[in-house]
């Protein structure tokens, strides 16, 4: 028999769960509502007098700039953090709570951003897993299997009970999740970031499933920075800037463009580059690159690009179309099957990776947690990555960690990273400061030419125009930049030549002056006739 924690005697509601008041007398009580929230941490304040108020069976949105706050403001509603100022009130109930489980006690369940599923169980083992319904001492399974059934009934969550997870697609694990919170008795859901990891068609049925859940009496409340979805799927929203809340609105009277310039405090900027700074110089220039599977079949097939000084370079092309493989190509992580690369005039094809980033290659990643960060390392020596063999952080064949140390005070400075202090591990900062730092790094380094791959994904629309700035800087100053997107407004904005990608090949070759949107679209699908290839 397998052993899961501590048991619970109840499988509808366990005990101590109060129901809140506004789900008794409909629409008379907020079902949720902070005032006055201030939370400050060593050197900055998270929060600072945060008020929100969630009308109950209702999705309200929570939208702003990654480090404005939001999620510490949901982690003391979860009872993760404590507030230093202010109250919360749970269907007209003010309470205090010291940890999540008193928050659960009281109807509020969290669904993390990045899941907390264990692959090797069951759906039901997962749901259950720390909350075990017993029945004369023994974990009741068949007890927990209808009671999981008839949540899955209730809400519109279909799951199989007995399926292990590791077989689950990301949408049904994102299911399996919300199951855990209902499990539990929560009436408050809060979802961080619940899009992030879905395709369109598992965020369209998400918004299904919230719909079911908002007609059942659910309260939910949204975090995101996808605007066009938060006016969606939204009743309400307010927004974060600067650790407090600024502004509140209904989906209908305001635009995402609005909901963007609330965010960020100003009007907001667009990727708009139109002054030409190409000289006639190649930097980074590649010839008949082809990049096989093992069977022989191409992922690259003939690519040849070139790339002058002062120029961006885009490159359009649905996800999975020999993108990762040519950026592995040029950075020297894969082995090319025909064609060579050069960078400022001499032939790298075969030196490896390190000497390619000596010699001047600089690289931001498609996936910073994977590839461009130690999240469990601090600032400084994230810094030195892909640089720990150069002037100043290294002196001879030893880390000078003095001028590292400074050298990240300065990129701090420069880049507008948000931190307390260059000792702060890299997986405490927001997304967006995570991605300000790489691309800091790589731009401090003094490349020749930069593969920047998806530079403004997963950032809010601040982080993004600090990137969008950056690169166009770092082009006015010379830089040869390869940009990799599925940003079509990125691209076209930021690109002197824009490259479409097709099955491995270049299909087309447009001046993003004279393209739509639509226009590029119909070449990355295939629907246009291939032309043009450069």
């Amino acid at each position: 028999m397998m052993r899961l924690g501590t048991a619970v005697p109840s499988l509808i509601r366990p005990p101590g769960v109060c129901v809140p008041a506004s789900r008794i007398d409909d629409g008379s009580v907020a079902a949720v509502e902070l005032k006055g929230i201030v939370k400050r941490f060593p050197g900055v304040i998270a929060n600072d007098d945060v008020n929100l108020t969630v009308a109950p069976g209702t999705v309200h949105a929570l939208v702003g700039e990654n480090g404005a706050g939001k999620s510490t403001l949901m982690k003391i509603l979860y009872g993760m953090q404590h507030p230093d100022e202010g109250t919360i009130t749970i269907g007209g109930e003010r309470v205090e709570f010291k940890s999540p489980t008193d928050a659960i006690r009281h109807g509020i369940g969290m669904v993390h951003q990045h899941f907390m599923l264990a692959d090797n169980l069951t759906v039901l083992e997962n749901v259950i897993l720390g909350y075990e319904p017993t029945r004369f001492g023994v974990i009741d399974f068949d007890g927990a299997r209808r009671r999981i059934e008839e949540l899955t009934e209730l809400y519109g969550l279909p799951v199989e009970p007995d399926v292990r997870v590791e077989r689950l697609g990301v949408g049904d694990r994102q299911r399996v999740e919300i199951l855990k919170v209902l499990f539990r008795g929560a009436t408050t859901l809060i979802l961080d970031e619940p899009t992030a990891v879905l395709v369109p068609q598992e965020v369209d049925e998400l918004f299904d499933n919230l719909s079911d859940l908002k007609s059942q009496g659910i309260t939910i409340l949204f975090i995101s920075h996808k605007l066009d979805e938060v006016l969606t799927v939204a009743d309400d929203i307010t927004v974060m800037r600067a650790g407090t809340t600024v502004a509140a609105r209904k989906p209908a009277d305001v635009t995402s463009h609005q909901l963007a310039e609330l965010m960020v405090g100003s009007e907001l900027p667009t990727p708009e580059t139109r002054e030409s700074t190409v000289t006639d110089q190649v930097c980074l220039e590649l010839s008949g690159i082809t990049v096989c599977r093992e069977d022989g079949r191409p992922d690259v097939d003939d690519v040849s690009i070139e790339i002058h000084q002062g120029e961006i370079v885009g490159i359009a092309g649905v996800e999975g179309n020999g993108q990762t493989q040519l950026i592995a190509a040029i950075m020297g992580t894969t082995t090319t099957r025909s064609g060579s690369i050069s960078l400022d005039g001499d032939d790298i094809t075969h030196w490896p990776t390190r000497r390619r980033r000596e010699a001047g290659l600089g690289y931001v990643p498609e996936d910073r947690h994977r590839h461009g960060l130690l999240l469990d390392a601090p600032l400084w020596e994230n810094q030195i990555l892909g640089h720990q063999t150069q002037e100043p952080n290294a002196r001879g064949p030893w880390i000078d960690r003095r001028a590292a140390r400074a050298r990240t005070e300065e990129l701090v400075e420069q880049f507008d990273v948000r931190t307390p202090t260059i000792d702060v591990m890299a997986g405490a900062l927001s997304g967006g400061n995570q991605q300000k730092l790489i691309i800091g790094r790589e731009l401090m380094a003094g490349p020749v030419a930069m593969i920047a791959a998806h530079p403004t994904r997963g950032v809010d629309v601040g982080a993004q125009a600090a990137i969008w700035d950056q690169l166009r800087d770092a082009r006015h100053d010379g830089l040869a930049t390869l940009l990799i997107s599925a940003d079509l407004e990125e691209l076209i904005g930021l690109s002197d030549t824009l490259l479409v990608i097709y099955k491995g090949r270049i299909v087309a070759r447009l001046d993003p002056a004279a393209t739509s949107p639509e226009e590029l679209g119909s070449h990355m699908t295939g629907a246009a006739a291939a032309g043009g290839a450069g």
